[in-house]
């Protein structure tokens, strides 16, 4: 694809400084970038270097000016770099269309602009929307939904009476509504309770891939507008998270725990049940909370606690070796067995 800086900028809703009619190709790293690329640099040190390297045009920041290069000027030079991703680099198509090996119950309900491909199942009563896309080997269970634009990678498997809104992109191996870990000991051995309930995600999720979120023993497990789930993660029965959270890779959230909108969970958290985490609550890597969490705050640490206390347990344990050898020298001063 080649389109003018000018014509760039426009979707970028940026301003061009050098020749805006200069033709620009492809989007690279500055370290991989040829002539008719256009680069990005979000900090001084990456525009000096996209500055030096041969690009032709650099995506920054609203005060940036360069003598070697044209510039693209932006409000905010990472949502530019999204969107010139792309534009470089759309989205494969899939036309319309159902696969002669797809399996479709007489009773479901697929729009005529959906693509279904080789060798998925489609149960009864299902309902698939405008431009949905089945690429490959997915299984959708009877009386489920999925909305307008939704897109389901290779073998992902939707239980039954999963609801699934517009625009939601699930990635490969996911399974979503298989049953919540639920039992009860009775006399001698573990009886299992019946998982009844259902999923239900909202418009514009992403789930990545090998990603396990169980329906709810009754209600719904629920995912909130916009939020954006990372690879190996798994949900439990009966969560509810709110709209536009992140939760990063090998998050695991425990039955009942309610999660506030805006929320940001790092690398390996792990979330006890039956909690209640509050609104733009950010909880660092490995951190395992077990206390339900206010509006706002920022957790760390094994118990997880507020970020301040566990930034000051963490020095106080870098301390003890040096402590321990005070204690020692003071115990021989004193005449003490150590």
């Amino acid at each position: 694809m080649t389109l003018t800086t000018a014509e760039i900028a426009k979707q970028l809703a940026g301003e061009v400084l050098g020749d805006a009619n200069t033709p620009l190709n492809g989007f690279a790293n500055a370290d991989a970038a040829r002539p008719g690329d256009l680069t990005f640099a979000e900090t001084a040190e990456f525009f000096t270097a996209a500055e030096n390297s041969a690009a032709t045009a650099i995506i920054a920041g609203p005060d940036a000016t360069s003598a070697k290069k044209i510039v693209i000027r932006v409000a905010n030079p990472r949502v530019a770099f999204a969107k010139a991703v792309a534009i470089f680099f759309p989205e494969p198509t899939f036309a319309p269309g159902i696969h002669p090996s797809a399996v479709i119950a007489a009773s479901a309900q697929i729009d005529p602009t959906a693509h279904i491909g080789p060798h998925c199942t489609i149960g009864e009563r299902v309902k698939i929307g405008a431009n949905v896309v089945l690429q490959s080997g997915n299984d959708v269970g009877d009386d489920s939904v999925l909305g307008d634009g939704s897109h389901l990678f290779s073998n992902v498997t939707i239980y039954t009476r999963t609801q699934i809104g517009k625009r939601v992109r699930i990635h490969a191996g996911t399974v979503i509504g298989s049953d919540g870990f639920g039992y009860v000991f009775d006399t001698s051995f573990h009886r299992k309770v019946p998982q009844v309930g259902n999923v239900i995600i909202g418009d514009e999720v992403e789930i990545g891939s090998n990603v396990s979120i169980d329906r709810a023993t009754l209600g719904s497990t629920l995912i909130g507008k916009g939020t954006k789930i990372d690879n190996l993660v798994q949900i439990a029965h009966n969560v509810e998270i709110g709209e536009h959270c992140i939760l990063c890779a090998q998050v695991g959230i425990a039955g009942s725990a309610k999660i506030g909108g805006y929320s940001v969970f790092a690398g390996q958290v792990g979330i006890a049940g039956h909690l209640k985490i509050g609104n733009k609550v950010t909880v660092g890597s490995k951190a395992g909370v077990m206390h339900n969490i206010p509006d706002g705050e920022m957790w760390l640490g094994i118990p997880a606690q507020p970020d301040k206390q566990a930034k000051r347990i963490m020095i106080a344990m870098q301390r003890l070796p040096d402590l321990f050898k005070k204690i020692a020298v003071w115990e021989k001063k004193l005449g003490g067995t150590g």
